[in-house]
């Protein structure tokens, strides 16, 4: 601040001087461009301002020359003073030392003078040099000539300052986050490094030795040894010691040197001797592993080659520092839990230094160094291998850079020696191929080896590779190690192969096709987006020949080869540049953006848009596409699909504004034709601002959350690329210099009006908006009443009791509104004029003042926008018109300050109500607005933030602070009081947090007291408004409150203020908001409220924990004592179980801390919850309170879950699992239940996160050894516990309880790779012994855990063991548990894990022939079912193997096992064996796999008699496999099956014996005739006279009885199945009566599972019924088809995506040809296309039936508008339940505008006497009175300047919105309907005027609408979509 004082100061004084010259213009000009630079904050202005002072400069130094120099003196002190304030910023300094250079030519020792003087005064003799200095000190040392030769010529004053300052530093130790230490670090490397041979006689020369550097080398060397907190400094303290030791004259006297440095942490105390100076070396006080790190690290990054490689003499052998000294240490650094990222860092340091140093080595070793059997080749492979295997983050590139350069010294010393054979080769790409798919490790030494031993040999020693590179695609963090090792294989074939393009495009086919094919056919988005970025557009690059044998992979009609098409045409596009839309490419493109899959529309769209130059013109077809596109993805219900579309509009707007602006300079773009670019000017500017009225118009508070979002983001993107507005805060994406050029012609056209009335008016509407997107199992996020709840029932369908929804739903629900509310504010404020109009910043405050009082958290949400919006578009004119500076005190001249007051008024008056009545205010008067209003307020409007920086303000925000930290406090003790039952300030503010049932006895006291002593309240299930009211008022408060203290903090307590002034904050204040944020986490129970109040209170103490203050710093490490004192202390109730926020008070304060520092709090707060959690349990306890010892595990687990401290709990780990696994032994259940959470959460945060690379499979990369490496204590201790429990015990087994915990831990892990010495191999031997467990549970974890134990190379040996240790005969079998265990480890290892095929058929054959010598065990013989089972899973797992003999008789076990049950389905056997059951379903599981895979008849047949037997386990288990798709491979076995299911389908109806099975069964049948194509004649026959009866069954259930939604749901899909496939003329009544169903099942308030099956019924049946309709024989089905026609309108529209996809089949199907015959299968159009569609297809084929103009008017609500106004007018005050619409994705408005012309045209083409005018002109007669009468009262009302008082309020209202624009299309339909129907018509309705009057009536009420923004004007509402196009054309 000083410095910029400075500067200010001096730049007025030179102003002042060069006044009167004959240069001032140029100074002046110059010093207004370096004051702008200076008063900048955005880096990008202030580099813009130098670049312009620069110029000056240059112009300004030919003037200079000729003055003296006491006239250039003045301006290079400005100059100078300028550059000390931007010591901050290297970019910044440089231009001003040119400048100062520039200007200082031929003055060269004046400018020397100058600077000698500034730096001089730096800080006098013996002072300590503030950061500021040190940062100045740093800065002319690095980038200034002169500095450097100032600092050269002062350097022995220099050094005593730099000690003075480290010693004073480490002294006082400020705030670890200080980069005071750093800095005087900084400046000694720095120094050390530019003056090296000024340093190196005080170092090296008993003459010239000195006292200062020797004081400074012993402080170093503290701080290096961890004296310094901050390990960044320590880092660099271990630099600047290994930049003095280059200063040595002589290499072997700096490797002395160094050599004492690395022995100095073992010998403790004495003396070091670094070439003269003599440092007496303190001990290490507590030795943290960093030491080494600090050393090697330094000396690898900057040491010099020659000493590091020099002979060391002190050896008995040849030795050097390299390899002698350091690679030792990197080694043991490698095994350090802390700092994974330097310590491998240190490690390619390492091999890079050898790398630089072959030569030299070589001569001093006279040999190789890394031979055959050389120690150092094992040491150097097995440290790379031991870190690519270590999951630590940010690390990849260290890995793959060590492997490189190991490979690249090993391949360099065999040249050199010339050796031929190199084994390291084939050994590491054996370890490769060992290894599992899912390792990330594998990948890395792959792609290094690739160079050095070709592609083929690769490719023939790995052979499934192409395979895992497409299951690492699908993987994220697996997916760009996998890039680069196909990048790698391609470019080596392409080297190693030599041909044309085509010749090499054709190898890559054969080998590259069928991957990058299957990827961008794949239906899993993050394989197609990750093939598409990282390996198409790359290949097309290297290999441009292979796009046309991709295309030609792509050319089918299916949605798949569409997707990947239109992947490769982009991919094309970006190589090539331009690709041309016409024909067979534009039918197809066209058909991409209709598609209903997101993924091929986005697509489709990027191609459009995207182009390799922005200044290429979109073409007409492009943007005629745009224009179609855009209106019908609007409502998108997908908020990637939001972004990707913003994305890509963005980028169509870039290529418009640029080739536009390119236009106007006179360059036509390229692929401009002459005389094209008027046309492309024009139609930029037209596109541009079609798209402008599209997104205002969608903003309309009647359109869903998902239309106006969209409108938002792609407003917001025209206005940041059409406007000239500068953002100084983006990096990219500025306006070009000449966009006012492009404004200009653009309003001169009458377009680009971006701020005119209607645009502001509809953002204003928008911050009013309380739409969501948040749906909770079909539910909305908003308050469920009694009757939402009883809606959801389906009239003549079951009902289901209230009760069965839980209470939960009755409180509020977070929205996500605010997205909508925030961002309106943000374009507002951003884009628009800075100041509001009078008018309208009045009502708007009014409005704000009204939603702050609103008991509704959304509406207060919106109030608190609105006054952040109001004070940022506010000036001193609005304050004077709002009133607030009159209120405020006259000494608040700030906007800011007057607004905060004005919000502390209004919360303090709120309070004092809340203390007379609380439930009066919570319903009238909450607080939690007028919180939310400061908070944002204060907080996130960047001139508040400034205005308290301001030295003059200081004093009045530092009272108006600590009122509202005053006021805060008394609120929240009175809100937690007053759910205790007590308040005031007698509240007890230590008592714990009370349950839900006193807090609901507290809360029915305050509502008798706030209604009156005499009234009872009604006992209710759900929770009374009442209840609601006061807790959302108490919750959302506290949680506010906890919000504001934090963001307060944390603005405020950041770098110094102003010289002079206080602290806003105080220390009394900061401690009252301490105990505020302790009340709130002690005493809430709320976990919304506790959330809330812990993202603040974290806030809190990392600002307090970081401040340089240390009594700022001991207020979280007091509460943090306290809370472990009351945490170890008796209570009497209970805490951490009834109060959420007690773990979290911990959790908060520890997260504070810096995460670059060693957490001392963390290490305090962990090491005694672990002791007080180890303590002995007392003989007797209350089971209602909490132990300590529980609540001691509780907060471990919270703190083991909390995001930030990752990394630093993991050194905890071990004593954290040894407690959990202790604590499942325990006797209470409490700690047995905390033990369990605490070990999850451990289990979570060892393993990382889980990756889920396909369904159901674990893709993590953490194999079991690199776990043991990583954590070796503790895989001991998890060893142990196996060992234990595998130990025989006498007298019988004894239950462990962290057994089966430890077993699930291991179980996670992934296998590693075959070694010998594997740490992994010691726990084979407990696991084979848990084999015989007898909990099954243990056996079968037991069993999962040998996978990550035994290496893929090892498996068949043990599998061949196991299976010799089974029994050959019955009398040997000892005991049944471990038999059944070994079976299980069997199954187990031969299961082939994900993305592999497992063990060979031949490798297992020694297995198989041992299982056959124990055929015994699948025979009644083995009198266990379940190890028969077992064993049959076994042997389904070696299906190849076997012997046919013995491949027979296990066919004949099991058929004779099934086939022997009698009729009844029960075994002859007398006793009922357990487990029958799942033998019988294994075995059924068996033939039916075993069918499908050979494909046999008669075992089909099999299968198909099975499924007849009445025994329900084997048609159960029959059943779920059909279903499970397990039967897909093979169509003779679905098709046998669906006949079986047919031709047993009536029987199965009539007996109806199980609803449960009946829906099984139907869905078995639905899933395999689920493609329209595998049905058959066959089929058909075999319900031949049946399908009636089974049709007319099933819609019998639907209607009569209650089968339940999920039967339901399948009996209709069956219905429509039959239906469809058994059509006749006579099923007319089995039609009506199926459509009668479907309606019901279509209504919004049905289950959404009844809805998806009515939209599915109508693409399987229902597009045939109406198909049928249109011929002529058919008519008597057109009132049915017109019914499902309307029914498929309400589906399209519905809230469920899955129900609209369905929905849209049915549309699509429509759209072919009527006179062909129907397709089945068609690509989906997307929802609103299919509506359009619908729509079209009424019109055209179905225009002329007096049903279908009713049909459509049903369509159009008939709302009250004069009921709406009136209730807007009274202004009644809001009920905190809203009643929630059916279907809130619906937009009744777009579709009344979207359903006029439909209606119109219906009209014009009715011939007069048609049933279509009778029937509008009876909607006339009946319709007519109503709309004359409503748009009159309009015209009253809004010409009324009373309209004015709530007219902001109805610019938010969605209901007046809705009604407004059906009575415009109603109207306007009318006045159609009159000009149709004629004179006569209007004189026999009496409607009092004709067609013309109404017109005009219409248009003049629509203008006045229009001006208060609630109607679109026309050619608005033309933009919302046409009607799609005709059938046919799909």
């Amino acid at each position: 601040m000083a410095a910029a004082v400075g500067a200010e100061r001096e730049a007025r004084a030179c102003a002042a001087f060069y006044g009167a010259l004959g240069i001032a213009q140029p100074v002046l000009s110059c010093l207004r461009c370096l004051r702008q630079f200076a008063g900048s904050t955005a880096k990008r202005c202030k580099d813009k301002h130098l670049e312009e002072a620069l110029l000056l400069s240059q112009a300004l130094s030919e003037g200079l020359r000729a003055l003296g120099e006491a006239e250039v003196r003045p301006l290079l002190r400005c100059i100078l003073a300028f550059q000390m304030e931007a010591t901050g910023s290297s970019s910044s300094f440089q231009k001003l030392e040119q400048i100062v250079t520039q200007l200082a030519v031929g003055k060269e020792a004046l400018l020397a003078q100058e600077v000698g003087a500034l730096l001089a005064g730096l800080a006098p003799q013996g002072e300590v040099l503030s950061p500021g200095d040190l940062q100045s000190v740093c800065m002319f040392m690095e980038e200034s000539s002169l500095g450097r030769q100032h600092w050269r010529q002062n350097l022995a004053p220099l050094l005593q300052r730099l000690a003075t300052t480290l010693r004073w530093v480490l002294d006082i130790q400020p705030a670890p986050s200080s980069t005071w230490g750093y800095l005087a670090v900084k400046a000694c490397l720095q120094l050390f490094q530019v003056l090296p041979k000024d340093v190196s006689p005080l170092v090296w020369s008993s003459a010239g030795k000195s006292e200062a550097l020797q004081s400074l080398l012993g402080l170093l060397l503290e701080v290096a040894w961890g004296k310094a907190l901050n390990k960044d400094t320590r880092l660099l303290a271990g630099t600047a010691l290994s930049m003095l030791v280059n200063t040595a004259p002589q290499p072997e006297r700096g490797a002395s040197a160094v050599l004492a440095l690395f022995q100095l942490p073992d010998q403790g105390m004495g003396e070091l001797k670094f070439g003269e100076l003599a440092v007496e070396a303190s001990p290490i006080l507590e030795p943290d592993g960093l030491e080494k790190l600090v050393l090697t690290r330094g000396l690898l990054t900057c040491c010099k080659m020659d000493i590091l490689s020099c002979h060391l003499e002190s050896f008995a052998h040849t030795a050097c520092l390299l390899l002698d000294v350091i690679f030792p240490a990197v080694c043991a650094l490698a095994k350090e839990q802390d700092c994974h990222y330097y310590c491998f860092q240190a490690c390619a340091l390492w091999l890079q230094r050898l790398r630089e140093s072959l030569p030299v080595i070589w001569h001093l070793k006279g040999r190789r160094i890394l031979a055959r059997d050389a120690k150092l080749l094992q040491q150097l492979t097995q440290l790379v291998w031991d870190n690519a295997e270590t999951p630590a983050e940010g690390v990849s590139e260290f890995i793959h850079s060590s492997f490189r350069l190991l490979l690249e010294i090993y391949h360099l010393e065999c040249q050199h020696f010339q050796d031929q054979e190199r084994p390291l080769y084939q050994q590491m790409l054996k370890r490769v191929v060992s290894m599992p798919w899912q390792i990330k490790a594998r990948y890395v030494p792959l792609c290094a080896i690739i160079p050095y031993v070709g592609s083929q040999q690769v490719l023939d020693a790995y052979p499934v590779l192409p395979q895992h590179l497409l299951s690492c695609l699908s993987t994220n963090h697996l997916c760009p190690p996998a890039t680069e090792v196909y990048k790698a294989l391609v470019q080596q074939q392409r080297a190693e192969q030599q041909g044309t393009e085509a010749a090499l495009a054709e190898l890559w086919a054969l080998r590259w096709l069928p991957l990058l094919s299957q990827a961008l056919c794949s239906p899993l988005p993050i394989l197609q987006s990750n093939a598409t970025n990282h390996l198409l557009t790359w290949t097309l690059r290297q290999l441009p020949a292979a796009q046309a044998p991709l295309a030609a992979q792509f050319s089918g009609q299916d949605t798949a080869s569409l997707r990947a098409w239109v992947s490769l045409l982009k991919a094309q596009k970006s190589v090539v540049g331009s690709l041309p839309l016409q024909g067979k490419t534009l039918e197809r493109l066209s058909c991409c953006l209709g598609a209903h899959e997101e993924g091929i529309r986005l697509a489709a769209l990027g191609l459009l848009c995207c182009s390799p130059s922005t200044n290429q013109p979109l073409s007409g077809t492009e943007v005629q596409l745009l224009r179609e596109f855009l209106p019908l993805n609007l409502n998108c219900d997908s908020s990637s699909f939001r972004q990707l579309l913003q994305a890509a509009v963005r980028k169509a707007l870039v290529r418009l504004r640029d080739s536009s602006l390119a236009q106007l300079r006179g360059k036509a773009p390229r692929g401009t034709e002459q005389g094209e670019g008027a046309g492309q000017l024009a139609q930029a500017v037209g596109f541009v601002e079609w798209l402008l009225q599209l997104s205002v118009a969608s903003l309309s508070p009647g359109s869903n959350y998902q239309r106006k979002k969209t409108a938002l983001l792609l407003l917001a993107t025209v206005l940041e690329t059409c406007t000239d507005t500068w953002s100084p805060n983006r990096k990219k994406g500025q306006p070009p210099r000449t966009m006012a050029t492009l404004l200009s012609y653009a309003r001169q056209s009458g377009c680009w009006d971006f701020f005119s009335q209607p645009n502001l008016l509809a953002l204003l509407s928008c911050l009013q908006d309380s739409t969501n997107e948040v749906t909770l199992n079909g539910c909305k996020a908003t308050c469920l009443s009694p009757e939402r709840v009883q809606r959801g029932r389906v009239a003549g369908f079951p009902s289901y009791p209230t009760a069965a929804f839980p209470l939960v739903f009755q409180f509020p629900l977070p929205l996500v509104s605010w997205q909508i509310r925030d961002l309106a504010s943000d374009l507002l404020v951003h884009y628009f004029p800075a100041t509001f109009p009078e008018p309208i910043a009045l009502a708007l405050f009014q409005l704000a003042q009204e939603a702050l009082g609103s008991p509704r958290v959304q509406e207060a949400e919106a109030g608190a926008v609105l006054m952040k919006t109001i004070l940022q578009k506010s000036d001193s004119g609005t304050m004077k018109s709002l009133a607030l500076e009159a209120e405020a005190a006259p000494t608040l001249p700030n906007r800011g300050l007057c607004f905060a007051q004005h919000l502390l008024h209004m919360l303090q008056a709120q309070y004092a109500a809340a203390c007379r009545d609380l439930l009066q205010a919570a319903a009238t008067a909450p607080m939690h607005g007028a919180i939310a209003a400061l908070r944002r307020c204060l907080l996130q409007v960047p001139e508040v933030a400034a205005s308290m920086q301001a030295a003059e303000l200081a004093q009045s925000w530092q009272e108006l602070l600590t009122r509202l930290v005053t006021t805060a406090r008394d609120i929240t003790s009175f809100l937690l009081g007053a759910l205790q039952s007590q308040q005031g300030p007698g509240a007890d503010e230590h008592a714990a947090a009370p349950s839900f049932a006193d807090m609901g006895n507290a809360i029915g006291s305050l509502i008798m007291l706030g209604k009156g002593h005499g009234q009872q309240e009604e006992d209710s299930v759900l929770l009374s408004e009442e209840h609601s009211l006061i807790l959302t008022c108490c919750w959302v408060s506290v949680k506010e409150i906890g919000l504001l203290l934090g963001g307060l903090a944390e603005l405020l307590l950041a770098p110094a203020l102003p010289a002079g002034s206080g602290p806003l904050l105080p220390l009394p204040t900061l401690q009252t908001a301490a105990k505020v944020f302790q009340e709130i986490l002690l005493r809430c129970r709320h976990w919304g409220a506790v959330e809330g109040c812990s993202m603040g209170f974290t806030k809190f103490c990392t600002a307090l924990l970081n401040h340089p203050d240390t009594e700022l710093q001991a207020i979280p490490q007091t509460m943090l004592e306290q809370g472990l004192e009351a945490l170890s202390g008796p209570r009497s109730s209970s805490i951490t179980r009834r109060a959420a926020g007690f773990p979290m008070l911990f959790l908060c304060i520890v997260s504070g801390e810096a995460p670059t520092q060693t957490r001392p709090l963390l290490t305090r707060c962990v090491q005694t919850l672990l002791a007080l959690a180890t303590t002995a349990l007392p003989q007797d306890w209350d089971q209602t309170l909490d132990l300590p010892q529980v609540c001691a595990v509780h907060v471990l687990q919270t703190l083991v879950r909390g995001a930030g401290l990752g990394g630093a709990l993991l050194r905890h780990a071990t004593p954290m699992v040894a407690l959990a696994l202790r604590g499942l032994s325990s006797p209470c259940w409490a700690m047995r239940n905390a033990a369990i959470q605490l070990f999850s959460a451990l289990t979570s945060r060892l393993l990382g996160q889980q990756r889920s690379g396909g369904e159901g499979c674990l893709a993590e990369g953490v194999s079991l050894q690199a776990f043991l490496g990583q954590h070796p204590q503790l895989g001991a201790m998890l060893l142990g516990e196996l060992e234990a429990a595998a130990e025989p015990v006498p007298g019988g087994p004894r239950l462990r309880p962290a057994l089966h915990a430890v077993l699930t831990l291991l179980a996670q892990l992934q296998p590693g790779v075959d070694s010998p010495s594997s740490p992994s191999a010691r726990f084979l031997r407990p696991l084979l012994g848990l084999a015989g467990s007898p909990i099954y549970a243990v056996r079968a974890m037991a069993a999962k855990v040998l996978v990550p134990v035994v290496p893929p190379p090892r498996r068949r040996g043990l599998l061949l063991q196991l299976a010799r240790q089974l029994p050959t005969t019955p009398g040997q079998v000892r005991s049944h548990n471990a038999l059944h265990g070994r079976l299980l480890q069997m199954r187990a290892l031969l299961a082939p894990a994900p993305g592999t095929n497992g063990l060979s058929a031949e490798a297992l054959h020694p297995v198989a022939l041992q299982l056959e010598a124990r055929g015994w065990l699948l025979t009644p013989a083995q009198r266990c079912p379940l190890v028969r089972a077992a064993f049959l899973h076994v042997l389904a797992l070696l299906p190849t193997s076997f012997s046919p003999g013995f491949a027979q008789s296990i066919r004949d076990a099991v058929s004779t096992e099934l086939g022997i049950l009698p009729p009844g389905g029960r075994p002859r056997c007398a006793e009922l064996q357990v487990g029958s059951a799942i033998l019988h379903q294994t075995m059924a599981c068996f033939l039916c796999s075993e069918a499908a895979q050979l494909a046999d008849s008669r075992r089909i047949g099999a299968v198909c008699s099975l499924l007849r037997q009445p025994n329900p386990d084997v048609q159960v288990a029959i059943l779920s496999w059909t279903i499970a798709r397990e039967g897909g491979t093979c169509e003779e076995l679905e098709n046998a099956l669906g006949l079986t299911l047919l031709e047993s389908l009536g029987s199965v109806l009539r007996e109806r014996r199980d609803k449960e099975f009946l829906r099984l069964y139907l869905e078995a049948l639905l899933h395999l005739y689920r493609d329209p194509l595998s049905w058959s004649q066959e089929a058909s026959r075999k319900l031949q006279g049946s399908s009636a009866a089974c049709l007319e069954m099933l819609l019998h259930m639907m209607e009569a009885e209650c089968p339940g939604p999920d039967l339901l749901f399948q009996a209709l899909c069956a219905a429509s199945l039959l239906l469809a496939r058994w059509f006749e003329d006579k099923d007319g009544t089995l039609v009506e009566r199926w459509c009668a169903v479907l309606e019901e099942c279509s209504r919004s308030a049905s289950y959404e599972v009844l809805r998806l099956a009515a939209a599915r019924s109508l693409q399987t049946a229902g597009a045939q019924v109406v198909q049928r309709s249109l011929r002529a024989a058919r008519a008597a089905l057109v009132p049915v088809a017109l019914r499902l026609i309307n029914a498929g309108i309400h589906l399209l529209q519905d809230e469920e995506r899955e129900v609209r996809h369905e929905a849209s089949g049915f549309a699509s199907l429509l759209r072919q040809d009527p006179s062909k015959p129907l397709r089945e299968s068609c690509v989906f159009v997307q929802d609103n296309a299919g509506l359009l569609g619908l729509l079209q297809l009424l019109l055209a084929e179905f225009g002329e039936h007096p049903e279908t103009f009713n049909l459509l008017l049903q369509h159009l609500p008939v709302l009250d508008l004069r009921s709406i106004v009136e209730e807007l007018e009274a202004n009644k005050a809001a009920s905190l339940y809203k009643e929630d619409d059916p279907n809130v994705f619906a937009e009744p408005a777009i579709l009344a505008r979207q359903l006029l012309p439909v209606l119109l045209q219906l009209l014009e083409k009715a011939p007069a006497g048609s049933p279509v005018r009778a029937s509008a002109l009876r909607w006339l007669a009946a319709a007519g009175p109503g709309v004359l009468c409503d748009l009159r009262d309009c015209r009253l009302r809004w010409s009324h300047e009373a309209a004015a008082r709530w007219g902001m309020k109805a610019l938010g209202c969605a209901k007046l919105h809705v009604a407004v624009a059906v009575l415009l299309v109603r109207a306007r339909l009318a006045a159609q309907a009159l000009q149709v129907l004629g004179e006569g018509a209007t004189a026999m309705l009496g409607l009092g005027c004709g067609a013309q009057e109404l017109e005009q009536e219409l248009e003049l009420v629509q203008g006045l609408l229009a001006q208060h923004g609630l109607a679109p004007t026309l050619s608005q509402g033309e933009v919302l979509g046409e009607p799609g196009p005709p059938p046919g054309l799909a």
